[in-house]
């Protein structure tokens, strides 16, 4: 039997993929991930402008086939042999590399086209590819990312939390997209417990690990020296992590950052939980930058994305590496198995 009777035998349903902005990489990550893994990674539902694919592929030297399809389900059928592809319209022609707002309603109609397909189970999971906020705001998307506007649309019943996940390495962190000033400022013992709690069900709910181990960092230098150096891991991240304890989760910390990711300590945890968005993002991308995956807990959904951005700089090109979009997908297919069989 072959890879791709085998695909089909056992997924029932695709994966959505998202347009992302149409200036930047997205659309070409799905022609190089098509041309060059089609046959291992689950069908795949692409929301875009058919005709913009095929001249991409064009462009890229990078030919592929695309199908229209009216129904998710069709992309079971279609997938490997082409892309298949739920017509959307944009206002104007795309320029790689070139911003254009025009085309922003676009870029969240598809956006919300693949969460309605995934949440009423015509698709198995969401992969996003990257959006360009800054041209978005003038539109309806009046959230500061792709996480919050996916849980307002999802109507998620918990805060969702970014966790990164690596062949090597998993981070979550507390505080994300925000100055390194008032991530000190609003690091806080709930959002810690929260972080923690949440990795916890997702890596034995999603990863099938029975007794998860989390690790969670300190935010200052030597754990702060009993105080000497910054008063956070006494007055916030200790108490939280007894929190943590008193609800039956295998936790440790606070631990030195600069301690926590070489190799020898990497086999001791199963995520760290780190206080900013660089503490967490430095080291994982340092160790495998092109095949880490955003992951967000949390949603009603299964979501995932490649964790970098638009890459305006070489849109157009063939340039892109789409390692992480082929981990994207892939991802997403393993965890909406991993539940669908709980």
């Amino acid at each position: 039997m072959t890879n791709k009777n085998l695909i089909k035998k056992t997924v029932t349903l695709p994966i959505a993929v998202t347009m992302g902005e149409p200036a930047g990489i997205g659309g070409e990550l799905m022609c190089l991930a098509w041309a060059s893994n089609a046959q291992d990674l689950p069908p795949i539902v692409l929301i875009d402008d058919p005709l913009r694919i095929e001249q991409l592929g064009e462009t890229i030297k990078c030919p592929v086939k695309v199908i229209a399809i009216s129904k998710a389900i069709e992309a079971v059928e279609i997938w490997p042999e082409a892309i298949p592809v739920i017509p959307l319209s944009l206002n104007k022609p795309v320029i790689p590399g070139i911003l254009d707002p025009s085309n922003s309603s676009a870029v969240i109609a598809s956006l919300d086209k693949a969460i309605k397909l995934t949440v009423t189970g015509e698709t198995k999971g969401l992969v996003t590819n990257p959006i360009q906020k800054s041209v978005l705001y003038g539109e309806k998307f009046k959230d500061p990312g792709h996480t919050e506007y996916l849980a307002r649309a999802t109507k998620a019943n918990v805060n969702p939390v970014m966790m990164l996940v690596g062949p090597n390495l998993r981070v979550v962190p507390v505080t994300i997209h925000t100055s390194l000033s008032n991530a000190v400022k609003n690091l806080c013992i709930d959002d810690i417990v929260h972080c923690a709690s949440l990795s916890a069900d997702s890596l034995n709910r999603d990863f099938g690990i029975a007794r998860p181990r989390i690790v969670i960092s300190a935010l200052n230098p030597h754990a702060g020296e009993n105080g000497a150096f910054g008063h956070e891991e006494i007055s916030i991240i200790k108490p939280a992590i007894d929190i943590i304890k008193a609800k039956g989760i295998n936790v440790k910390g606070p631990s030195a950052a600069d301690t926590l990711f070489n190799p020898q300590a990497r086999q001791n945890y199963d995520v760290v939980i780190c206080m900013y968005h660089d503490q967490a993002l430095i080291p994982i991308k340092m160790l495998d930058f092109h095949r880490t995956v955003n992951m967000t807990l949390g949603l009603p959904i299964v979501r995932t994305s490649p964790d970098h951005g638009t890459a305006l700089d070489i849109a157009g090109t063939g340039q892109a590496n789409p390692t992480s979009f082929i981990e994207a997908v892939k991802l997403a297919s393993f965890i909406s198995s991993k539940r669908e069989n709980r």
